[in-house]
């Protein structure tokens, strides 16, 4: 970069030999010209200096606020109900889950989406709920805080002996099973971006009525990984 001294030196000097030219007896039209046209191009270069420089830490002050940001891959939707019909887990179910409550909210911090599935109630046989939340956090790292809250579901109280990891989705997911094998919870982070899907099942009056939860599980996994696949931009 050019320094000051080296721009008012030669300035100086410039503006010295213009005025002596002025003065030289017989000096001509053309020299005079000449001498003046100095001038512009130490104009030009002082303002790309400047403009430069303004531009370098406009851009340093953009980085800087941004370099904490964590990676969102995923869009905010607002029919999350609608883009997770949770088809794998109907199979499994033997049914098919109505979604009953949409919500979702934007602010600087965080964007999200939730949605509420159940499959209705029926006597002598296990009915399903189901609830998926959706996290998009833009200022601040969600994973050193991933998967160490209670989840959604204020009914479930997840045994941390039976966390598994689950390889292949996003940068890192988890499979918990609950105490009393009544739900389970998969949780998936990926950048800024946290999915929580919480499935219970209750069991109806009668006898037989067992719940196969590795096809649970396995159907979990599924659904999440299309989901993910629909909201990824």
């Amino acid at each position: 970069m050019i320094g000051e001294p080296e721009i008012d030196g030669d300035w100086r000097t410039a503006t010295g030999s213009e005025g002596a030219a002025e003065g030289l007896p017989g000096a001509g039209e053309q020299e005079r010209e000449r001498v003046r046209g100095t001038r512009g191009p130490w104009l030009w270069a002082l303002g790309g200096v400047v403009l430069s420089s303004a531009v370098w830490a406009g851009t340093l002050a953009v980085q800087e606020r941004f370099a904490d940001a964590p990676r969102i891959d995923y869009r905010h939707t607002e029919t999350l109900c609608r883009d997770a019909p949770l088809k794998m887990l109907g199979q499994v179910a033997d049914g098919s889950f109505e979604d009953y409550e949409n919500g979702r909210g934007t602010s600087p911090a965080q964007d999200w989406a939730s949605c509420r599935f159940g499959i209705d109630y029926e006597k002598a046989s296990v009915s399903y709920g189901a609830h998926l939340l959706v996290e998009l956090h833009k200022k601040t790292d969600p994973g050193p805080e991933f998967a160490t809250g209670p989840g959604v579901s204020a009914y479930l109280r997840m045994d941390p002996g039976e966390r598994r990891q689950v390889p292949g989705l996003g940068d890192r997911a988890v499979l918990d099973r609950s105490y009393g094998a009544d739900g389970d919870r998969l949780t998936v982070l990926d950048g800024g971006a946290v999915f929580t899907l919480t499935v219970e099942w209750y069991r109806g009056e009668g006898e037989g009525l067992e719940v196969d939860v590795d096809a649970i599980e396995a159907a979990m996994v599924e659904d999440m990984r299309s989901l993910m696949a629909s909201l990824r931009r």
